[in-house]
């Protein structure tokens, strides 16, 4: 891939220090750039291809194997003793040695590393690094050797080598090897002797190299027996010679054997062990070496690779103390500078990879039975390279090191070659619904994260998935070592905490493990559970009721006023002069369409067909646009259904006990939720103001709120109302009179029922309860010298009861036509005498005629003796006095004794209405508070 430097150079500023991304200083090995080595055979040397001259040029060719080669202290090591041992040494050797390693672990190339150069002999000191390697050896060259290779995987019995140790002594010496075991050796293992005239025959150093024993026992059982007794001859025989040296790979892992493999390795290591000498064939320390020079044909400027190191080590270092200590460690050994230029070395050795990325395989990955810990490895990353190599520069992305977090987990294949090492395919739906997959909860939470900070979720959750699928005991990522993993100058630790405890508490698959650890499995956490019995409700029998309920609920705690909850027209809600909150439907949300508004409009005007007396009396409560309750909601129902399925047992034995013991703290977090959302989901409020908008109708946005068991939702809204001098709990004297109407100033008189409607109808303020607020303040008025009050006004501008500066019965107040508040002028000019100016004449009403049933009113006239008579009036009332009723007879009867009152009433109402209209009238009663004392009769 061409690319024009200049234009591509993508560099992070952090204090001053320039780092460049690192696709931008290092090249990946063509295949790699290309794609072409994914496979893990492709990392892996087949010995008998090497040996037949059939491998891929830089296995075969020595010159490009050894280029290739990375030295590690394992290798350097295992050949040093050989080499040793061929050239007739002794000390600080053996004639047998074992390889075992992990699979995938570097044993076959530590084996075609001694047979080339076993095969090149003296040559062999011109390839890369063998000349370091003699002189650590104390060797001034390599001794040249017969060399016999034995690959169990490969090897099947043909004419000429009938059996292994006949192969073997073919390739020492030819025919005459053959010849020094003898012709028993077609039925029989050869003896030591036998095997001791082999290695003579070949006339020099002999090297005996085995690979995949155990698979050709397995395939060849037959000849297990046979082997088995051949190997335990060979490690005598090589015992008495001091120019030769048998190696022979053991793996560590059990993931490639059957049963029969296993008993077989066991009686081989056995018989080997006797005079061998175990070798580790891979060097976990020098991993990062070997990814290097196998994946990378050029690492680039080593002064941008030191300043990218310096960077992230003076960052670790700052930080030290919120990372894992062995990364950052001071010992007493070494100064704290000394310790600072050793974790930069270790970022160096490591570079284009972050230490971490390569360290998580040999810390906590070598355990699982299914790695293969170098091919495995090198595909993996190989596969990874490659993606990000392209993304890097398609995306123009600013990353300098490549962390645990930049692993392209979306990819298919790459997931599935993650899922193979790790042997278990389980993980799939965990990294899907929780790390990499298009509608990750990681994916979603990353929307908004930008700079320094993109994707921080995803590459927590990917960061999770290394640190905690390993195979060892401790399966937990640790906040530090996430920290460490993605850190980098300009991110500060606490926005990794924040991500990885925002994804856990979103995840389904993500556990909190302890104070500070996550790990991610494949068994659903609670979460997820409870997220599917939330998928399962239904709307309109669980969701919308429940809704309902606790929203009714929530608005009835403490409440101060009459509550009207989901009126399904304007018929639902009474007309009531005291105050009294309508609460709309949650499935009905607020907006500014005309037509909503005009829907509101209509029912504070109307009821039904009627207009409303009390429009002002009525405020609306309407819930804000968006799901949020609902979805609250059904979290809240969710958590329920858990905690019952849990206490009976259907659910809880598959989950972790501290999610269990969690239960019932989530139902109340979840409640307290639902009911927060509420109070700040419910926060318009509409009311009748008659001189505002084109509607009537005037709009308060409450704001956000949060439930408080110092204060109800009521009365959120009446200290709004109170604020925006919209509600008063009283009135004062100075208010009346300058809201007195200039129509009736001159008159020094205003009608109750004019005077209350007006409180009513929105004109003046509104009040708690009207009525009873107005009938105490007119008696304080009129007890202080502030109004008067009056009843029965006649022609001349007097009244026939007038009260001033004097206790009124409260009973005596009436909001009618014929009772009347007085200035306190007007009051008192009428005490003293005065009329004032006359009245306007009171209209005249028709005579109503008698009624049919007879006389209007029957009086009993008391007989001329002491004695007490009962007085009783009987007869049909016309409506037009039905008000003057309490003012003017009322007061009369009550002046004799026994006063009992009975009503008798009619009306004739449509089937429409019926069922409303008496609903209304038993309010109306237990308003009056005698609701049990008359009862409603209907006929037909």
């Amino acid at each position: 891939m061409k690319v024009n430097r200049e234009r591509w150079k993508i560099v992070t500023e952090t204090r001053g220090v320039m780092m460049e991304a690192w696709y931008k200083i290092v090249t990946p090995r063509k295949e790699v750039r290309e794609g072409r080595s994914f496979n893990p055979d492709e990392f892996a040397i087949a010995l008998e291809q090497v040996v037949a001259g059939t491998a891929p040029e830089d296995y075969r060719d020595p010159v490009q194997f050894f280029a290739r080669t990375c030295w590690t202290r394992a290798l350097r090591e295992h050949v040093r003793m050989v080499l040793r041992r061929l050239a007739g040494r002794t000390d600080d050797t053996a004639p047998v040695l074992t390889l075992i390693t992990q699979f995938g672990g570097g044993k076959t190339h530590t084996l075609t590393t001694l047979y080339h150069l076993a095969r090149s002999g003296p040559k062999a000191g011109e390839y890369s690094g063998v000349a370091d390697l003699l002189q650590a050896s104390e060797l001034a060259c390599v001794p040249e050797a017969r060399v016999a290779v034995f690959v169990g995987n490969a090897w099947d019995p043909q004419e000429g080598r009938e059996t292994p140790w006949i192969d073997i002594a073919r390739q020492l010496a030819g025919d005459l090897g053959v010849q020094a075991l003898g012709s028993a050796a077609l039925d029989a293992p050869p003896g030591t002797e036998a095997l001791a005239r082999v290695f003579q025959a070949a006339n020099a150093p002999v090297l005996i190299l085995f690979d995949e024993v155990l698979n050709f026992v397995n395939r060849h059982r037959q000849f297990a027996e046979p082997f088995h007794a051949f190997i335990q001859n060979l490690t005598v025989a090589m015992t008495g010679t001091t120019c030769g040296a048998a190696v022979i790979s053991l793996p560590r892992s059990q993931v490639e054997m059957t049963d029969w493999d296993l008993q077989w390795q066991e009686r081989i290591t056995k018989v080997v062990r006797r005079v061998a000498r175990d070798l580790i064939a891979n060097d976990e320390a020098e991993i990062s070496e070997v990814v290097r020079r196998r994946l990378f044909e050029d690492l680039g400027d080593e002064r941008m690779r030191r300043r990218v190191a310096k960077a992230f080590a003076d960052w670790c270092f700052e930080r030290r103390a919120q990372l894992p200590p062995e990364w950052t460690a001071v010992d007493a050994a070494a100064t704290e500078s000394r310790a600072r230029t050793l974790l930069q070395q270790r970022f160096e050795s490591s570079y284009p990879f972050h230490p971490a990325t390569l360290s998580v395989f040999q810390r906590k990955w070598q355990a699982l039975v299914q790695y293969q810990q170098t091919r495995g490895t090198l595909a993996m990353l190989a596969q990874w390279i490659a993606w990000a190599y392209r993304d890097g520069f398609t995306q123009a992305r600013r990353e300098p090191l490549l962390t645990l977090g930049s692993a392209p987990l979306h990819d298919p294949a790459f997931r599935s070659t993650i899922l193979g090492q790790l042997g278990d395919a389980r993980l799939l739906a965990a990294i899907e619904t929780d790390v990499a997959g298009e509608h990750s909860h990681a994916r979603a939470l990353d929307a908004g994260t930008s700079g320094v900070l993109r994707d921080i979720h995803r590459r927590v959750g990917a960061t999770i998935l290394f640190e905690s699928s390993g195979g060892q005991t401790d399966r937990v990522a640790h906040l530090p070592e996430l920290r460490f993993a993605l850190g980098e100058p300009g991110v500060d630790t606490t926005s990794i905490d924040n991500a990885a405890i925002a994804l856990e508490e979103r995840a389904y698959f993500i556990r909190r493990v302890g104070s500070d650890g996550f790990k991610i499995g494949y068994q659903p956490t609670l979460r997820k559970v409870v997220n599917d019995r939330r998928a399962s409700l239904d709307e309109e029998t669980e969701i919308k009721p429940s809704m309902r309920k606790l929203v009714e609920s929530e608005f009835r705690r403490g409440a101060q006023i009459p509550i009207v909850p989901f009126p399904k027209d304007g018929s639902d809600i009474p007309d009531n002069p005291k105050l009294t909150l309508v609460l709309i439907d949650p499935e009905i949300e607020w907006s500014a369409d005309p037509s909503f508004r005009q829907q509101l409009a209509d029912w504070t005007r109307q009821r039904g067909k009627s207009p409303r007396l009390y429009p002002a009396a009525l405020i609306w409560c309407v819930k804000k646009p968006g799901r949020d309750l609902q979805e609250k909601v059904e979290l809240m129902l969710a958590w329920e259904r858990v905690a019952a399925e849990v206490a009976e047992g259907v659910l809880g034995s598959d989950f972790d006990p501290r999610e269990r013991a969690e239960i019932s703290t989530k139902v109340k977090q979840a409640t307290e939720a639902a009911k927060d959302e509420v109070w700040g989901g419910y926060r318009f409020i509409v009311i009748y103001e008659p001189g505002g908008a084109s509607d009537g109708l005037k709009v308060i946005d409450l704001g956000a709120g949060h439930s408080s068991s110092g204060e109800t939702l009521c009365g959120r809204i009446i200290a709004t109302l109170k604020t925006e001098g919209l509600l008063s709990e009283t009135v004062g004297a100075g208010y009346i009179e300058r809201h007195w109407p200039p129509t009736l100033k001159e008159a020094g008189a205003w009608p109750l029922a004019s005077f209350r409607q007006s409180f009513l109808n929105g004109s003046l303020t509104r009040l708690l309860d009207p009525d009873e607020t107005l009938r105490s303040r007119i008696v304080d008025f009129v007890s202080r010298g502030e109004f008067g009050f009056a009843q029965g006004a006649k022609p001349d501008g007097t009244y026939e009861r007038i009260w001033f500066q004097e206790v009124v019965p409260v009973e005596e107040i009436a909001f009618d036509s014929e009772s009347f508040l007085l200035t306190k002028a007007k009051a008192q000019r009428l005490k003293e005498g005065e009329a004032g100016p006359p009245q306007p004449p009171m209209p005249l009403r028709p005579p109503t005629p008698e009624p049919p049933l007879g006389p209007s009113v029957t009086v009993q006239a008391p007989a001329p003796e002491a004695r007490k008579r009962t007085i009783r009036l009987v007869g049909v009332i016309p409506p037009e006095v039905w008000n003057r009723l309490g003012t003017r007879l009322v007061p009369k009867l009550r002046s004799g004794t026994d006063l009992k009152l009975g009503i008798d009433l009619s009306v004739t109402v449509g089937g429409d209405i019926e069922a409303s209209f008496v609903q209304e009238l038993g309010q109306i009663l237990g308003e009056l508070e005698i609701g049990d004392k008359l009862r409603i009769e209907r006929e037909d």
